[in-house]
């Protein structure tokens, strides 16, 4: 997972300046520039968000019920 290492710089007790390992700035920068990874990756964090919130299961059967098709 990114920006799990960084250092935020405060002047006055206000937080200014972040900085991270220039690995990840460049992971980041690559990312930012490629919209497919950009939209893969938040694809990817929306799913682990969803996996955190939701622990109900449903079976095959309970579904296919749902949407009709049993």
């Amino acid at each position: 997972m990114m920006l799990e290492q960084v250092q935020i710089i405060r002047e006055n007790d206000e937080a200014r300046f972040a900085v991270i390992p220039y690995q990840e700035f460049l992971q980041l920068r690559d990312l930012l520039r490629d919209e497919e990874k950009l939209e893969d990756y938040l694809d990817y964090l929306h799913m682990q968000r969803v996996k955190e919130s939701d622990q109900t299961f449903h079976s095959l059967a309970d579904v296919k019920a749902e949407l009709g098709f049993a």
